[in-house]
């Protein structure tokens, strides 16, 4: 049953309090409650005369707080609200940061009651405030309730818009990394989200491109789970992770070398090299939870891949056939696959016992393909200027033929 907070427009701070420690102080009968309730009613007033705003919104949330869970939402959503409305009567940035922390604080506290309508109220506080650094802050405890409240679909729509989010916050390379490792984590929660998430965290390793030894250590632990990642899932083919420096340096460490063997596998080599790998380090997979045969599907496909970009763009099946180390009845059954996975297009010829490969995907896009890429469009672009050449020429021969027959039909006349 919903109970009508009572406010009114000459106090409704007052209203709130005297509403929450009513129902804060009920069980312990009126000879106890209604001196308490008194009391907190007369802290209220003094701090609202002193314009304590920090010290009233510490108050506020304290009661409401604990009441929480004994109101509807309706009840706890505009007792929030005009709680948060109190973060217009200070001018201060300094003090507008502190009563956010104050009240974000409290509000993801008990993040496994009506954690959607919580999640809501941290919105309309974010909306509420200009300051920069007091809507990072609040941003970040959304992120948190999110996970913690498993309510992360309605937050996960924001992530569009982070780029511009970062801009507006202005907030150095230690918060962006702090932003891009809680929205992985919210990614996370979500399995059919592992390519966004690895997306952020890719973001996050990106952001130590120019740091030294120290502080790259820092991101090992990250650089570790991101390859972990990328190998697990199952429809994910392409990173841009082997050339990062936080990625690198795994190379050069005892224990996670492996781990950037794998990746390097992955991305530039064939199934015969996995195998040798996985030979050679037989408790590896059961170590991160990875599945043999997934490891193995995905590297055929991967594979497959590696052949499809051979400049002559045909591939007799029984090259397929070694690489991927199948059967010749499978052959047809994996172009298929990698044509669903979007990898290759191409047609399979069965007389000729050769796929003709039309496009394909790549497996990493650094500077060998960033050099590809160039070489492709400084050709397109002669040949748009040959044409372009060509129609100029024919127009003015065109031009050239009229006049000339425009003349003749003067002297005609």
């Amino acid at each position: 049953m919903t109970t009508i907070v009572p406010t009114s427009e000459v106090d409704p701070y007052l209203a709130i309090v005297r509403f929450t420690s009513q129902l804060a102080w009920a069980d312990a009968g009126p000879e106890v409650a209604e001196p308490e309730v008194s009391r907190l009613c007369r802290e209220a007033e003094d701090v609202i005369i002193d314009g304590k705003w920090l010290d009233l919104a510490t108050l506020m949330v304290t009661s409401a707080d604990l009441v929480s869970s004994k109101i509807s939402e309706k009840d706890l959503e505009c007792t929030y609200t005009i709680i948060c409305s109190l973060v217009k009567n200070v001018t201060s940035p300094e003090e507008v940061l502190e009563m956010v922390k104050v009240i974000a604080s409290k509000v993801v506290q008990q993040p496994n009651d009506k954690a959607s309508l919580r999640l809501k109220i941290l919105f309309s506080l974010y909306n509420l405030v200009d300051h920069p650094n007091a809507r990072f802050q609040v941003y970040m405890k959304a992120l948190e309730l999110a996970v913690n409240g498993k309510v992360t679909e309605y937050i996960v729509p924001s992530f569009k818009k982070i780029d511009s989010f970062l801009k507006e916050w202005n907030i150095d390379i230690k918060d962006q990394r702090e932003v891009f490792l809680a929205i992985a984590k919210v990614l996370r929660e979500n399995k059919s989200l592992a390519k966004e998430s690895l997306q952020f965290v890719t973001k996050y390793l990106a952001t130590f491109s120019n740091e030294d030894t120290q502080v790259l250590s820092e991101a090992k632990e990250e650089a570790v789970r991101a390859v972990i990642e990328f190998v697990k899932a199952p429809n994910i083919f392409q990173c841009d992770l082997l050339d990062m420096p936080a990625v690198a340096q795994l190379e050069k460490d005892p224990n996670n070398a492996p781990v950037y063997q794998l990746l390097k596998i992955f991305l530039t080599q064939r199934l015969d090299a996995y195998m040798e790998f996985q030979n050679a380090n037989s408790g590896f997979l059961q170590t991160y939870g990875l599945v043999e045969a997934d490891c193995v599907a995905k590297m055929r496909l991967l594979s497959l891949v590696d052949l499809a970009s051979d400049e002559s763009g045909k591939i007799p099946y029984a090259s397929i056939k070694n690489t991927l180390q199948v059967n010749d009845e499978e052959v047809e059954l994996w172009v298929v696959k990698a044509i669903t996975a979007k990898l290759v297009d191409c047609k399979m010829n069965q007389m000729n016992q050769v796929v003709i490969v039309s496009r394909c995907a790549e497996r990493e896009f650094g500077q060998k393909q960033w050099q590809s890429l160039q070489t492709k469009l400084a050709a397109w672009r002669d040949n748009v200027r040959n044409v372009i050449s060509t129609i100029e020429a024919n127009k003015t021969t065109e031009e050239g033929t009229q006049t000339s027959s425009a003349a003749q039909g003067l002297t005609v006349r």
